[in-house]
């Protein structure tokens, strides 16, 4: 059974695969408010499927925002909106800083302090929702001894840890997108192996409603 009642307020943020164009200062209403990524999917299945449930989506993702950018602003842009249920989905530009910017070391978020940074934000929203839900970063690429591969897994890992220190739901989207590479090349979904597009958007959709209970027969 889908676990959103009717009128309550389901806030996502994180970064750029949240952002995904979003409307400013909160992304939220018809057309792209909330933006045309896996946003946008969710809100417009739970529309198609549950019509006679009023369910208020905001998106406040910022393309670019590691996981100390959303600790630091977490207050403004999740806790001040007043949601039901919170989702996160952070952890990219921690890992992918370290490889388009390696030289930056000072821009670096390694591994301890996201980990800090993860239970830091998860502490401050937990008690203030009614649920908390995470989604993991992935990496499109099979081959998990690939250098950026390997780190997203470890980073992948830490939100787990976390999630499961403070009884957190956790969606891991890697497995999620492990199963569908191994009928597709990354290419078909996006070149970087980061941002979703239309089909690794649905990707992350699918996950997400699976898991929070979506019932609905799809005719």
């Amino acid at each position: 059974m889908l676990i959103f009642d009717d009128r309550t307020k389901i806030v996502f943020t994180g970064d750029s695969v949240t952002d995904a164009g979003r409307g400013r200062p909160v992304g939220e209403g018809l057309w792209d408010g909330v933006g045309s990524g896996f946003v946008r999917d969710i809100d417009t299945m739970l529309n198609v499927y549950y019509p006679e449930k009023l369910i208020h989506i905001a998106n406040t993702g910022i393309g670019g925002n590691t996981s100390q950018n959303l600790l630091d602003r977490i207050k403004p842009d999740l806790l001040d909106l007043a949601p039901d249920y919170a989702v996160i989905c952070i952890g990219f530009n921690d890992v992918w800083r370290q490889f388009d910017t390696p030289a930056l070391v000072t821009h670096h978020i390694l591994p301890e302090q996201f980990e800090k940074n993860i239970c830091a934000i998860i502490e401050a929203v937990k008690d203030n929702v009614r649920k908390l839900i995470f989604l993991t970063p992935y990496y499109m690429e099979p081959l998990k001894e690939d250098a950026m591969r390997a780190r997203m897994d470890e980073y992948g890992e830490i939100v787990k840890k976390c999630c499961e220190k403070y009884d957190v739901q956790c969606i891991d989207l890697q497995k999620e997108f492990d199963e569908y590479l191994k009928y597709r090349h990354s290419s078909f979904i996006m070149w970087d192996r980061v941002h979703p597009g239309h089909v690794g958007s649905m990707i992350i959709a699918r996950a997400f409603l699976r898991e929070t209970g979506f019932d609905r027969q799809l005719v």
